[in-house]
């Protein structure tokens, strides 16, 4: 599992250990940097509720707590050698709404993906681009990769841009600084900020700098930097503007600087909202790209197979002729079914209503495009059309980038029938 939440005796530790910082629970300034966290992931960590799992390890190295396992509420581990359908062993089902750990029997390969993917690795300077929808396996694939990285012996440090608070976004040189101290603090080498941060540079020849100097050049092996949820940042223009394009000029400097050439980026971004970067002066149209497909019939069978169902083509087929593909959609699907007294048909039947598993998939979308009437109008017409139909170039693209439609030349559809009913239903 990708996150963890701290048990109960776990919590009476960790309260000494901030009792004797002098800290307080999320109150403390000093303790969100620590962990390179949030006051609202902080707040989620108290709560017992699920964080990721290297924040969850960072809050427990923040206040002197090495033994991490100690504090977790830890699950059953899945056993990589996948017992017979007729087995007795227990099977833990990993939820659906977490990424796939890299050694779980429930990550589907997308083969030539990851082989694709480690060579870029192996590349000085290499960069790869993961792009998809939400909830499309994104995360999972950028966890593979670093996975298979780490038995390179290469170093590896994820971010993930989600666990930034707004006001680190509030200027560039906000920004920049939470990158290096979390890359730093991830690396366990020491900040050296203030040494190396000199305003009249400006932040982003002193991040590049830092980059260079503090962290490239004291590192014996390559450095896998990856970075989760990318489109965070869409969402702050003047920091988009600055920093994508400083990634790809570290990309560009692979080619002549040996100390570049141990960086290696990996960037995983959502295709639903670009915001207003300048495509030219990023890093998206450089290095290896990568976009995630659906899965296929065989692959949708061989996951039902690891949930202990063992489906025919028939059972395939009916899944996929409403939710076609989707991973997030076919994952829970099958982790119903696999731990409910429910049938398939059952299931489907209440899929687009508000009594079925995917009402809060279907509401996420809803109010997304009620925030662009034109678009939500638009959505309507392809689910109420009983064929492909044409509609405006800039909406098939946005609601394409939604996962929500599928192409055919200049016309277009919904993408499943899960979503065809439910736009014919919701206005």
């Amino acid at each position: 599992m990708d996150t963890l939440k701290v048990s109960s005796q776990g919590l009476a530790i960790i309260e000494r250990a901030i009792r004797r910082k002098g800290w307080t629970k999320t109150q403390t300034t000093a303790f969100w940097d620590a962990a390179c966290t949030s006051q609202a992931t902080l707040r989620r960590f108290w709560q017992g509720k699920r964080i990721q799992r290297e924040t969850f390890i960072a809050v427990c190295e923040a206040v002197g707590i090495e033994n991490w396992q100690a504090i977790a509420e830890l699950e059953v581990v899945e056993d990589i050698d996948f017992p017979s359908s007729g087995s007795s062993e227990e099977i833990s089902f990993p939820s659906p709404e977490d990424s796939v750990h890299p050694e779980s029997l429930f990550y589907i390969q997308r083969p030539p993906l990851e082989e694709q993917c480690y060579k870029e690795m192996m590349r000085p300077g290499g960069l790869i681009r993961i792009k998809a929808p939400r909830q499309m396996g994104k995360t999972s694939l950028l966890s593979r990769i670093l996975h298979h990285s780490t038995q390179q012996d290469y170093r590896t440090v994820r971010l993930n841009l989600l666990q930034a608070e707004e006001s680190v976004f509030s200027s560039v040189e906000r920004f920049l600084r939470w990158f290096c101290a979390c890359t730093s603090h991830k690396l366990r080498l020491p900040s050296k900020l203030d040494d190396y941060w000199d305003r009249d540079r400006g932040s982003i020849i002193n991040c590049t700098i830092y980059f260079e100097v503090c962290l490239l050049d004291v590192l014996d092996t390559p450095l896998v930097l990856a970075l989760d949820e990318v489109d965070r940042a869409f969402e702050f223009p003047a920091v988009a503007r600055s920093f994508f394009p400083m990634l790809r000029s570290w990309h560009e400097e692979a080619k002549t600087i040996p100390s570049w050439e141990k960086l290696r980026l990996v960037v995983a971004h959502s295709t639903e909202n670009y915001g207003t970067l300048d495509i030219n002066q990023s890093p998206f149209n450089v290095g290896l790209p990568v976009e995630l497909a659906e899965f296929t019939p065989e692959q949708v069978k061989e996951l039902a197979l690891r949930h202990k169902l063992p489906w025919d083509d028939k059972q395939v087929k009916l899944l996929m002729q409403s939710i076609g593909g989707h991973p997030y959609l076919v994952r829970l699907a099958l982790y119903h079914l696999a731990l409910e007294n429910i049938t398939l048909e059952q299931l489907l039947q209440d899929a687009p209503t508000a009594a079925g598993i995917y009402e809060e998939h279907l509401r996420r979308h809803w109010v997304k495009l009620n925030e662009c009437p034109q678009l939500f109008a638009a959505m309507q017409r392809i689910a109420l059309a009983t064929e492909p139909i044409a509609i405006e170039t800039m909406q098939a693209y946005q609601l394409y980038s939604m996962g929500l439609i599928q192409r055919s030349r200049d016309r277009v559809m919904p993408s499943c029938q899960l979503y065809r009913k439910y736009f014919q239903e919701h206005s």
